[in-house]
């Protein structure tokens, strides 16, 4: 992957190269980045650059042979890790080495892809991943071995705040003192969730949401959108990349996750008095809980960030509000007055434990429940 075909982010670009050029490479990084800025993308172009030995930004001019192997991402000595499960194809103890035909399509489809995508290529979106003490041993192995070509070992770990407590445990003296001419390049949307001894060891790097301009040209570039097109869906798509291509072709799951969400708001505002409308939360509520975690989560998560919008627009900041609903009958302006300093942070704490709860495997309908009738009267609290 080169430097030349990734969007924005220069000035993490020039110091990569440069630590390189330098010979200055930390033997564990930490990138962390929302999800769409192209954490993953110069995670691997940055390991091209290392491996290949090239001296340009462009990442050619190196050794051949090495680049032509990156093209299909099958270099011997960079080695993946990210969370999986168990699925029809792998029945227990599922590590990475066992999912790298889907990993390399992902890698090729969506670079720029998220978890969600990635769980919905293998066909476990009502599961939880996750990197384990299994994934961690694989991990001791590939690197107690010699590289292949004679240079650098690269270990790239995506998500790697899915990595549970045991592998984080195993995997600390080897971040900490790994063999000689061996990188790990950890990745994470959510730095705060990584234990602290595995964040204090790596050299962290952070990357901002991509800007506005960076993605309108890259949807010209890509999928020939005129320029009106492409500013609106880069406007919505809120420095995330992923989502804006998602909104191309109109596959975008926040699409259905705002039909929820209307429906939710419209019944809870009705629930107050209204024994049919509590009905209609229920069967929410067991509609929900019938999709699988995961996208329980992304959903949850997606309601914070519609809130949000809302307290945005009720007190007048609409420079930093980019949703636009689609849902007939159903605007913004008119739902913002509703969401204020009386009942926002209330509101965001009830999503927060929701979601918390769901990770931890509570009954989801009972949770789902339990957090509409609260919505109900959130909804109603007058502002202070």
């Amino acid at each position: 992957m080169q430097f030349s075909t990734l969007l924005g982010q220069e000035h993490l670009k020039n110091h990569l190269t440069q630590s390189v050029d330098n010979g200055r490479i930390p033997h564990a990084q930490l990138f962390v980045g929302p999800e769409g800025s192209g954490t993953l993308s110069m995670a691997i172009a940055y390991a091209q650059y290392i491996l290949c030995g090239n001296k340009q930004s462009e990442n050619t001019g190196g050794n051949e042979s090495c680049n032509l192997k990156f093209q299909n991402y099958a270099h011997p000595d960079l080695h993946f890790a990210f969370p999986v499960a168990t699925t029809d194809k792998v029945k227990k103890h599922p590590v990475s080495n066992h999912f790298m035909a889907e990993w390399r399509q992902l890698l090729k489809e969506q670079p720029y892809g998220n978890l969600f995508d990635w769980y919905r290529l293998l066909g476990i979106e009502n599961k939880q991943g996750q990197i384990g003490v299994d994934e961690a041993l694989n991990i001791v192995r590939a690197l107690s071995l010699k590289s292949y070509e004679g240079g650098y070992k690269i270990m790239l770990i995506w998500m790697a705040e899915k990595m549970n407590t045991s592998a984080a445990n195993k995997l600390l003296k080897l971040i900490e003192e790994p063999p000689a001419k061996t990188v790990f390049i950890l990745i994470a949307e959510d730095e705060a969730q990584i234990i602290n001894t595995i964040r204090s060891r790596c050299q962290v790097l952070h990357f901002p949401p991509l800007a506005e301009a960076v993605i309108t040209e890259a949807l010209q570039k890509n999928y020939q959108l005129d320029e009106a097109t492409a500013t609106k869906i880069a406007h919505q798509s809120n420095g995330n990349y992923n989502k804006a291509c998602d909104l191309v072709y109109q596959d975008s799951e926040d699409l259905q996750f705002e039909e929820w969400f209307v429906f939710w708001i419209r019944s809870a505002f009705k629930a107050k008095g209204n024994k049919t409308a509590i009905h209609d939360l229920i069967s929410w509520s067991e509609q929900i809980a019938k999709t699988g975690r995961e996208t329980q989560k992304q959903f949850l998560q997606f309601c914070l960030d519609f809130f949000r919008q809302a307290l945005l627009m009720n007190y007048k900041a609409n420079q930093l509000v980019f949703m636009e609903p689609k849902t007939k009958n159903f605007k913004l302006e008119n739902f913002a007055p509703y969401i204020h300093e009386g009942n926002i942070m209330d509101i965001s704490q009830e999503l927060q434990d929701a979601i918390y709860h769901i990770e931890r495997n509570g009954n989801s309908k009972i949770i789902l429940t339990d957090l509409s009738i609260k919505l109900t009267r959130l909804l109603h609290k007058k502002a202070s």
